[in-house]
């Protein structure tokens, strides 16, 4: 195992997860209204901006399962981050040019970092069996979910005191306070990515690798046809993917509609806020120690209890009522969230032949958009459909049963088994596993 390049994995989640909570959660979607949007009446800005990230995220799934071939092919999943990552990172630095009524621009530069960030993304979760064995990949995959908990919710507060304190800053004003905040976001991804940049694990490229890039993509469209064929013959990896189907849209779903649940029980803007940071400085150490049990006792077991708190969260924001309320329940998914997403991350990993995480873990992000598409519908729909939220909160429990019904099926070793027997059929047997007992050393671009 390569020290270096794991503490540098770990730090790139620290690094873009300022875009994640500054940007998409907390600052951007009151700026596109105010500001970008501020010639447009309220309702339309809010349906352009959801249009937006609509866009981006179908660009994503678009394009990360071809990308994600290509970089298994050439073994540079790191290359692939780098380029990503700098165009989500110069694309959040646009932000802090947008004038009154940039509403198409602030668009555009919306989905261009979200193509940066969440395509990046792929590539770094990607990267996990590269860098530790199997018996490692929960630690490591929480810690990373730990660290970008701390470092999002570090520069949060930052860029909080930034907006509503703009004069210890220097700024004149809170609109600069505002785009000084996405300067340090920026920043923030680009200076805290560098150790990754430097010593991202590089394999051997395939042999089927062509010379030129025509004939580079063709190989990576027929490789990518490949795996939508050849993934039944995973069918422990194939009931992970349904389980992860609806978990995840269940999961997704809470994140995006907290925030209007909590506005439409009378919750203030000032509470869901510091409710958002309070997720972020739990979520550090419970990821960190629910990552330890789910070495010790199976990534399995620890994702089904969260899964099961998710639950109990959905039936107690059914009856909530106030702003200490909605704290607690941000607590509740601070001590989950991050748990539930490493888990489901490292199971993926060791359910994926090694040779072939980039593609596999393409197709796991674009059947993951697609239907993370049902959640905030089955939200909306029932909410319409009884006149209440509170009752669109609680349907969010079928996408959790679910989930977890069908985790319980889901043979962990006999998965890894058949990941191994693939790996070796395809000449990709030297990469470590605790099964086989084959081993080698991550090599370093650095």
């Amino acid at each position: 195992m390569n020290k270096r390049a794991v503490k540098a994995w770990i730090m790139y989640d620290w690094a873009n997860s300022a875009y994640a909570t500054t940007v998409l959660a907390a600052v951007l979607p009151v700026f596109y209204a105010s500001v970008a949007a501020a010639t447009l009446d309220t309702d339309t800005a809010a349906s352009y901006l959801a249009y937006t990230h609509s866009i981006g995220m179908l660009c994503v799934a678009l394009l990360t399962p071809l990308l994600g071939t290509l970089a298994d092919l050439s073994g540079r999943k790191g290359d692939f981050l780098r380029v990503f990552s700098i165009i989500g990172i110069v694309a959040t630095l646009g932000f802090s040019f947008i004038g009154e009524g940039d509403w198409l621009l602030a668009s555009a530069l919306l989905v261009i970092s979200t193509i940066g960030f969440a395509g990046g993304n792929t590539f770094y979760d990607a990267m996990l069996p590269d860098l530790v064995s199997a018996d490692r990949r929960d630690m490591v995959s929480s810690k990373g979910y730990a660290y970008g908990y701390i470092g999002g919710g570090l520069l949060l507060a930052i860029n909080m005191l930034m907006i509503q304190q703009p004069g210890w800053f220097g700024m004149a004003s809170t609109l600069a306070g505002t785009r000084l905040a996405f300067i340090s976001v920026e920043l923030w991804w680009l200076v805290f990515s560098i150790p990754l940049f430097r010593h991202a694990p590089r394999r051997p490229a395939a042999p089927d690798m062509p010379k030129s890039w025509k004939a580079y993509a063709g190989v990576g469209v027929r490789r990518l046809g490949q795996t939508f064929r050849q993934i039944r013959r995973f069918p422990q990896l194939m009931r992970m993917l349904v389980a992860f189907w609806f978990f995840n849209d269940g999961i997704n779903t809470i994140i995006l509609m907290a925030t209007i649940y909590g506005t439409s029980i009378g919750i203030g803007t000032a509470d869901l806020m510091l409710a958002l940071l309070l997720t972020q400085f739990i979520g550090f150490p419970c990821t960190l120690l629910l990552g330890a049990w789910a070495q010790r006792w199976g990534a399995k077991q620890v994702l089904m209890v969260s899964l099961s708190i998710y639950i109990c969260i959905v039936i107690l924001g059914y009856f909530m009522t106030s702003a200490i309320h909605f704290y607690l329940l941000a607590g509740l998914v601070g001590v989950v969230q991050g748990i539930s997403q490493s888990t489901a991350r490292s199971l993926f990993s060791n359910l994926m032949p090694a040779g072939r995480t980039g593609e596999y873990f393409g197709f796991v992000n674009i059947t993951g958009k697609f239907s993370s598409i049902f959640g905030p519908f089955v939200f909306g729909w029932v909410g319409q459909l009884t006149g209440s939220t509170r009752w669109g909160i609680l349907s969010l429990i079928f996408f959790f049963a679910v989930g977890i019904a069908v985790l319980v099926t889901v043979k962990v070793q006999q998965g890894m088994s058949d990941a191994i027997q693939a790996d070796q059929e395809e000449g990709q047997g030297w990469m470590h596993h605790p099964i086989s007992g084959k081993s080698s050393e991550a090599r370093s671009t650095g």
